[in-house]
């Protein structure tokens, strides 16, 4: 029977070591530590296990849970093995000593010490300074003869048994990463960011050979990079990213590939061809292929060999995760995050055929298990506090294995080795599902069939339209033209706006009852009068009898009126020439202007009408024709025809065309637009001439 997988979890509680397949009980000789736990981990041989606690670091055999050793270290916050468990790394947090000056918090123990005392007592074989807790851990080669660390503009390497004294320097100016190769051969891979106008690079060395790089590649648009290794050491992948894309596609900055073989003899910037993001790139194990999940979503995911070519292409589908199976005959492709959860399997050795699809609920953890049968997944806090707990499906889609748990912080599978697992079929036989699955799968409720988006009754026994779908099933590709998703698009719905431009001709006519730049008239049109109902009927006519009136009494206002043979006087406003002579009003304010003696318009013994008004004795003297009223016609700011508004409007350019000239000899430095604009100078002046103007 073969040796059971394992996983080990740290909940709010404490650490566990859990048998998983097929036995599916907590490993007899562990006895579980409670309190304040902050990390754990397994070996990357699976032979030990560690914890940390506030006063020690404690360490077990993985397969029985014994207690191996402790170590004398508080207040550790990493954890870190050696390749072969040869070595344990503990981080603290940085602090400062009497004198001020920084503790040497990164320290590196061996695993087992001859020397150590009764309690765990030992000498510490290297110890440095580290901030920064984001890649605080030592780099080993495979076989633990070397190790490196990143400093100021250099990566300085070590031999494994004495970390007191720098092996060799590996020089490199700006460098702020790097990775060693796995394998037999010792590579690494050192990046160096833009600075000064220079492209970023990445360099690969063999180690000891300092001299000159054996490969590199040179990019711009990268800040950071991830440097992922086959498992062979022989091809790497950089995935490089920026905090902002320049062309505001992305808020969350840009995204490229490349790939370098370490001899020198390849590299090629791996060409994706769907706009978007990469999600996640995967090696296969057997180092010949890799995957990835890239695109807008609905994302594309692709297997390429090591020279990136495309090699299969899986449906479209919202999905940003890829693992291969550690026999590389599967591969999981998913959708965490913000996504539904659910993972396809395919069958890679069957012409990529689809094994089946698992909805998971909200995981923030998935690993496949050594053996390549199962898949462990787990929603942990602090992502989501709530629903925390592990569930192992088997390949073939069936649940194994379910535990709700309280806070559930950390969950991974014990490291085997591909030996300890004869090679068989992972889909078949299908094992019995522990009773936990079986329990939970009872309170799972029957999905019923989807309801859909509500659709309204005009709407409702009709196809639904292509902006409305999405890519994968049938609609518009995504467009992304780094404007807002509301100006429309490919794969928007309703026409985008235009922009207007005051004074502007109109370029298309628009269709009866629309309004510039989208939207519905107020106004009506011409013949829309019988739309109307009676109450707008009746306020347009208002408003129409308003303009004349409006026009006539400005018109008015203008002429002088000699009529009655009364003398001219100086027109009068429209409120003024209704309001009643004799009012108080109008006596005062006529009082108040008048100088002199009052001027006599007809004889001071002139009859009177009974009202006290004089009366006209007889005719009166002419004083002369009256002048005619000039021909005054009212115009709009906005009058006059076609021509003469399009000569307007080029003349306009024109000047701001003078005005970018005389800026630019001047010595201001133009933008792209301004000296695209200049350039248009001449069409503009053959426009004129059309037209029919003389300068």
């Amino acid at each position: 029977m073969a040796e059971p997988t394992q996983l080990a979890y740290r909940t709010l509680k404490g650490i566990g070591l859990f048998d998983a397949a097929p036995v599916y009980e907590p490993v007899p000789g562990f006895e579980r530590p409670e309190g304040n736990l902050r990390c754990c981990t397994y070996s990357p041989d699976g032979k030990f296990f560690a914890w940390a606690s506030p006063g020690q670091v404690s360490v077990v055999e993985a397969s029985n849970g014994y207690v191996v050793t402790t170590l004398p270290a508080e207040n550790v916050y990493e954890l870190g093995f050696s390749p072969l468990g040869t070595f344990i790394i503990t981080w603290q947090r940085p602090t400062k000593d009497e004198d001020g000056n920084a503790t040497k918090n990164l320290k590196v123990w061996r695993t087992l010490d001859d020397s150590a005392g009764e309690e765990g007592g030992r000498n510490v074989i290297g110890k440095f300074v580290q901030k920064n807790q984001t890649g605080w851990n030592l780099q080993y080669t495979s076989d633990e003869k070397f190790c490196a660390r990143c400093v100021t503009n250099e990566v300085q390497f070590y031999q494994s048994g004495d970390l007191g004294t720098v092996w060799n320097k590996l020089r490199v100016e700006g460098v702020t990463d790097f990775a060693i190769s796995p394998g037999k051969t010792h590579s690494v891979a050192v990046f160096v960011p833009e600075r000064k106008g220079q492209p970023a690079a990445i360099k690969v060395f063999n180690v000891p050979q300092f001299a000159a790089p054996v490969s590199q590649k040179t990019f711009f648009k990268g800040d950071k990079v991830e440097l992922k290794w086959n498992a062979l050491g022989t091809s790497l992948i950089v995935v490089t990213h920026t905090d902002v894309d320049k062309t505001n596609k992305s808020y969350y900055g840009e995204t490229n590939m490349y790939i370098l073989s370490a001899n020198g003899g390849f590299d090629s910037r791996v060409q994706l061809d769907k706009e978007g993001p990469i999600h996640d790139v995967s090696w296969s194990p057997n180092s010949k292929e890799f995957g990835v999940v890239y695109g807008y979503m609905p994302a594309k995911t692709t297997i390429f060999n090591q020279r990136a070519v495309a090699t299969h292409n899986f449906s479209l589908g919202p999905r940003n995760t890829i693992l291969f199976s550690p026999t590389g005959r599967l591969v999981l492709v998913a959708g965490f995050g913000n996504l539904a959860g659910h993972m396809d399997i395919y069958d890679l050795e069957k012409d990529y055929a689809k094994v089946c699809t698992i909805a998971a609920s909200n995981p923030s953890v998935c690993e496949w298990s050594p053996d390549g049968k199962h898949i462990l997944t787990a929603t942990t806090s602090p992502r989501l506090r709530v629903d925390n707990g592990i569930r192992i499906w088997h390949a073939g889609g069936g649940l194994m294995y379910n535990e709700d748990m309280n806070e559930l912080y950390h969950v991974t599978w014990r490291p085997q080795s591909a030996l300890t697992h004869p090679p068989e079929d992972p889909l078949h036989p299908v094992p019995e599902p522990h009773a936990s699955a079986l329990a939970y799968l009872g309170t799972v409720k029957t999905p019923s069939k989807p309801a859909g988006a509500y659709r309204p009754p005009g709407a409702r026994g009709t196809s639904t339209p292509l902006h409305f779908k999405r890519e994968d099933e049938g609609g518009a590709a995504h467009v992304n033209n780094g404007i807002s998703s509301t100006s429309g698009g490919t794969n928007g719905f309703g026409k985008p706006r235009r922009r207007e431009v005051p004074g502007a001709e109109v370029a298309e006519p628009l269709p009866p009852g629309a309004a510039p730049g989208g939207g519905v008239s107020l106004a009506g049109t011409l013949d829309g009068d019988d739309n109307l109902s009676k109450t707008a009927l009746k306020n347009k006519k208002k408003r129409e009898a308003k303009k004349v009136k409006d026009a006539e009494a400005k018109a008015g206002g203008l002429s002088i009126s000699a009529a009655d043979g009364e003398n001219v006087l100086p027109a009068r406003s429209p409120h003024r020439r209704e309001r009643p002579e004799n009012s108080p009003h109008s006596r005062r304010r006529e009082g108040s202007r008048q100088r002199g003696p009052p001027i006599q318009t007809q004889s001071p013994a002139g009859p009177k009408s009974a009202g006290g008004r004089p009366q006209a004795a007889g005719p009166t003297p002419a004083l002369g024709p009256a002048p005619s009223a000039p021909d005054l016609t009212v115009t709009s700011p906005g009058g006059g025809s076609l021509d003469d508004k399009k000569t307007r409007a080029l003349l306009k350019k024109l000047r701001a065309i003078d005005d970018l000239k005389m800026r630019q000899a001047g010595g201001e430095k133009l933008e792209g637009t301004q000296i695209m604009k200049i350039g248009t100078e001449e069409g503009v002046r053959k426009e004129l001439q059309a037209l029919g103007y003389q300068d």
